[in-house]
């Protein structure tokens, strides 16, 4: 493949087909007891974007592409491109764009093509500089993500690319990178009484509710064993919680014994964790232990778990002062998109677009 590496800066421009919502940074810990819950909570004090609109249906693509899919001031956007460009997503998604989907995402990534052209051909205009150094800085940068110089070099040939083909690919997206940030970055700023409107207009998003934080020991015992594995399961699990009762130190036991992956090499930590994020029984004991205090053996179709609590955190408001530079942010790109959007568009308006599909 060929000129995919200028589609890092297609985040920009992917801000004029729609508004992404803020990350929801919902981090629950990776022990094996953590229950998936049906939908990832935002964490109090990072604002959660409104549910995007679902979209119109796309105008069909046809099954066949011309070898033009669209000319943008004249320079056209080529069938070979649109195809690198579509292979370049379906890897960052790790599989191929779905058949009912297809409309939808051929035309979204042609938009984001079209904004680029746009957006490269401004910075032409303007004479958009960019040092040889920043540059140079940059295939460095990217030289890092590969172990070796040669698996970078494989990479390039994989691709079909030059090292100058990657140096210009980049110079290309530096140039469209300082050219919306001089273009918007005046207007993003957001005044004080704008965090505090936000707010208090939405209560619901600055809720904590109680945590637990909590360590266990793990001794496996899947929820189809025989009877006899349980067995052995749970005496090594009764030997162990003997050891916690008889003044042994929990975290070093943990390491020594607990079968969860995830947790043991920390000393069994799970860190905090809010009620729904774990199974029903381990939650239940967790949440009625109080801290420093340990559990008898808890069953879960994990095997058989035993659970100090080391501290609780009661649910609360998260208080404004907590919460500014968190909204601070959001509404700092939420006003970024919205100037991105606004400067893209206005270049569509006076350029001049055919689109031949």
């Amino acid at each position: 493949m060929r000129r995919v590496l200028p589609f890092v800066v297609l985040v920009a421009v992917a801000a004029c087909n729609r508004s992404k919502p803020a990350p929801a940074n919902s981090a629950a810990p990776t022990a094996t007891p953590a229950a998936a819950p049906a939908a990832a909570p935002a964490q109090a004090g990072v604002p959660a974007g409104a549910t995007a609109a679902q979209p119109d249906a796309a105008k069909p693509v046809p099954a066949q592409l011309p070898d033009v899919l669209a000319k943008v001031n004249g320079e056209s956007i080529t069938k070979s491109d649109f195809e690198d460009a579509i292979k370049s997503a379906e890897q960052q998604a790790g599989s191929p764009v779905p058949p009912e989907q297809r409309d939808r995402v051929y035309r979204e990534i042609l938009d984001q093509m079209i904004g680029f052209k746009l957006l490269t051909q401004e910075s032409k205009t303007r004479k958009v500089d960019v040092p040889d150094a920043d540059v140079e800085a940059q295939i460095v940068r990217l030289k890092q993500q590969f172990p070796t110089e040669d698996q970078f070099k494989q990479a390039l040939a994989q691709r079909h690319m030059t090292l100058e083909q990657v140096r210009a690919d980049a110079r290309k997206s530096m140039a469209i990178s300082k050219l919306v940030e001089d273009e918007v970055a005046a207007k993003v700023a957001v005044k004080p009484e704008d965090i505090e409107a936000f707010y208090q207009q939405n209560p619901q998003n600055f809720q904590e509710s109680e945590k637990v934080h909590a360590s266990h020991i793990l001794i496996t015992a899947a929820k189809t064993a025989d009877a006899a594995t349980k067995a052995k399961a749970r005496a090594k699990a009764e030997s162990i919680l003997k050891d916690v009762k008889a003044g042994k130190d929990f975290a070093t036991l943990a390491k020594e014994n607990s079968e969860d992956p995830g947790s043991a090499a920390n000393g069994g930590d799970l860190g905090f964790f809010p009620k729904g994020q774990m199974v029903p029984q381990f939650e239940t004991a967790a949440f009625s232990l109080k801290p420093g205090a340990v559990s008898n053996l808890v069953e879960t179709d994990f095997g058989y778990h035993i659970i100090k609590v080391l501290e609780k955190q009661p649910g609360r408001t998260v208080p404004l002062d907590e919460a500014k530079p968190r909204i601070q942010q959001y509404l700092e790109a939420q006003n970024r998109e919205k100037q991105t959007t606004a400067f893209v568009n206005n270049l569509r308006a006076k350029g001049k677009i055919q689109v031949f599909i």
